[in-house]
């Protein structure tokens, strides 16, 4: 019997498409035995004779503890935690608390029951400088909010945890990553709600947004936890990689991909009332250093993307 998968935060979004991305492996051949961890006030996303769901508050660091030495996991994809960059400034003392003190209940947890898994840490291409071309591994660290500041300590604590425990810490730093299941306080994903909302007459046929120029990478969550899976088979433990698709994409691209498969006629407004003062004019990565390590590609169109995240809100509202 195969020592267990823990995902932390599987009832999350990208939880959510984790979960699937491994039930399809076991599929494929492979037996898995999959715990799903999610916070006492939320529900379990996916129902499978393969997981297990269990509440855990992993600001309890008792319980965390109690819980990692019963449950010896064999893997760890630690996906709890906040994840939200603009509520991290009214929400600053949240953010810390669900991202670097829940991490540091998990790996204060396994040295106290002397456990070594492979784990996976979540983090954020949010730690970068800005940068006119895609960004590297070895480019320059400047935090500029709560959220990447806590996220670069969460890259701290894992880098200590390497060294000293001997715990293969792997650290993901994702770019933006969207898809079906995504909270509609998300860009891609609230675009696609607002269209879906008008094919419904549900809301006036414009789009107001903020400035269209910025340039961002998104990559597909199905693509995103593949990059996942690949790394906790072969990434090297403390060296960061750049999950991220390698692709510049402006806001307004992205904007009028939507508008010209939206089966109503759509106006895209720009107000710069919601201009950002500090937006960064591109976030892009290089994933070279993923892909040498461990063969991932993106592979999903960023066009199906799309057209999967209509989908979504078009059923999600109907059923509503």
């Amino acid at each position: 019997m195969p020592a267990p998968i823990l995902i932390t935060g599987a009832a999350g979004f990208v939880g959510t498409h984790l979960l699937h991305r491994l039930l399809a492996d076991s599929n494929n051949g492979e037996t898995v035995r999959l715990v799903g961890w999610h916070r006492p006030d939320t529900a379990p996303s996916v129902q499978h004779r393969s997981i297990t769901w269990t509440a855990i508050d992993l600001i309890e660091p008792d319980a965390v503890a109690s819980a990692l030495a019963q449950l010896q996991p064999g893997a760890i994809y630690h996906l709890a935690g906040a994840a939200h960059v603009a509520q991290s400034w009214q929400q600053t003392y949240a953010t810390y608390r669900a991202n670097v003190l829940a991490t540091q209940h998990i790996l204060q947890g396994l040295r106290t029951a002397s456990l070594a898994p492979r784990v996976l840490l979540s983090c954020s291409a949010t730690v970068y400088a800005p940068q006119d071309r895609p960004i590297t591994e070895a480019d320059p660290l400047q935090p500029a909010s709560p959220y990447a500041t806590s996220k670069l300590a969460v890259e701290m604590m894992a880098r200590r945890a390497v060294e000293e425990d001997q715990v293969p810490l792997l650290i993901a730093r994702s770019f933006n990553h969207v898809g079906p299941g995504q909270d509609p306080s998300y860009v891609a994903s609230g675009i696609a709600r607002q269209i879906a909302l008008i094919e419904r007459g549900r809301q006036e046929p414009v789009l107001t947004m903020g400035s269209l120029e910025p340039l961002r990478d998104l990559t597909d969550v199905r693509d995103t936890v593949r990059a996942y899976t690949a790394m906790m088979a072969s990434a090297v433990p403390g060296r960061p990689y750049n999950v991220c698709s390698g692709r510049a994409l402006s806001i307004r691209a992205l904007v009028e991909t939507f508008v010209t498969r939206a089966q109503v006629p759509v106006r895209i407004v720009e107000d710069r009332a919601r201009f950002r003062p500090n937006d960064a004019p591109m976030l892009v990565g290089d994933h070279s250093q993923l892909t040498a390590d461990t063969g991932w590609q993106p592979e999903i169109p960023f066009a199906q993307t799309v057209d999967d995240l209509l989908a979504y809100w078009r059923a999600h509202l109907h059923d509503a």
